[in-house]
């Protein structure tokens, strides 16, 4: 049964959390060169779901062989994660990654607005939904850190970022709200991966994509992300999940755009503006308030 509030353990993890997905969208812009979109999305799920199949027979975790009924469920709540991932990675190559954040962190309003009916348990109160509201207007202000937009597909890639944000937040409530709350987290994150990487290296077939020259960075930039990103903080993810309320802990990803403007800014040498310490402050207000139970 969930907790009903986030203890130090649990905002701990989450920052963890949210620090290297704001790492994420920059490893995948650096990866890019070498490794075109569908294909770098395939080769991680690809990887990630083979050193976790590793860690569930070396450890026994995750009841691989159990007959829970998770199945059918398990494809679909994969198939929306895939889903996910494909408008990030192709996405991505329209738009900023620091204006990636921020359009693909709006997922915890549609959590939110889904547990309303989905959770009714996990509703917010007005002083929470007044929380998510405050983090919003950190992330509206955040969204004048990022330079403006390039490229001519930039509208587009910004849409795909908002879906991948409808999608995740419908990945959340489709474990939250079913039978699959149940299954061991190791399972359900099998099924994603196994799911995305049969999405990604398909869809790159057919779209003719082939690896470029791979130099160090790039190939660092995978490793981080099939390794770090895909196989560890997604179970993290997951484990947090079974635990703790899902729009809880959807509205703490409102960090991650933080992260990932920083990142852009240091990494990538996106600029970034003086009100960023202000929408610091209201996202973190909010997310205290969001947090808290009468």
């Amino acid at each position: 049964m969930s907790k009903r509030s986030l203890d130090v353990p649990a905002i701990a993890m989450l920052v963890l959390l949210c620090a290297s997905w704001g790492a994420q969208q920059v490893s995948v812009k650096i990866a890019l060169p070498a490794f075109p979109p569908l294909l770098q999305m395939g080769i991680r799920s690809a990887g990630a779901g083979l050193l976790l199949l590793v860690y569930c027979v070396l450890t026994g975790r995750g009841k691989l062989l159990a007959r829970d009924g998770s199945l059918w469920l398990g494809i679909f709540s994969a198939l929306l994660f895939a889903g996910e991932f494909v408008l990030i990675y192709v996405g991505l190559q329209w738009t900023d990654a620091s204006r990636t954040s921020l359009f693909l962190y709006t997922a915890p309003f549609f959590v939110a607005l889904g547990a309303t009916w989905l959770l009714p348990a996990e509703r917010l109160r007005w002083p929470q939904w007044m929380g998510l509201f405050l983090s919003f207007c950190g992330t509206a202000i955040v969204m004048g850190v990022p330079r403006a937009a390039t490229s001519p597909y930039a509208l587009w890639g910004d849409l795909m970022m908002i879906a991948a944000a409808m999608l995740w937040a419908a990945t959340t409530l489709a474990i939250k709200a079913s039978s699959l709350a149940t299954v061991a987290p190791e399972k359900v994150l099998l099924y994603h991966h196994g799911v995305s990487a049969i999405v990604g290296l398909g869809a790159a077939a057919v779209a003719g994509e082939s690896m470029g020259a791979v130099a160090f960075a790039p190939a660092m930039a995978m490793a981080y992300q099939t390794v770090w990103i895909a196989a560890i903080t997604f179970l993290l993810w997951l484990r947090l999940l079974a635990a703790y309320p899902a729009s809880t802990l959807q509205a703490g990803t409102s960090m991650s755009p933080l992260f990932g403007v920083a990142f852009a800014a240091l990494i990538l040498r996106e600029p970034i503006g003086p009100l960023f310490l202000l929408a610091v402050a209201l996202v973190v207000a909010g997310l205290v308030l969001v947090n808290h139970r009468r």
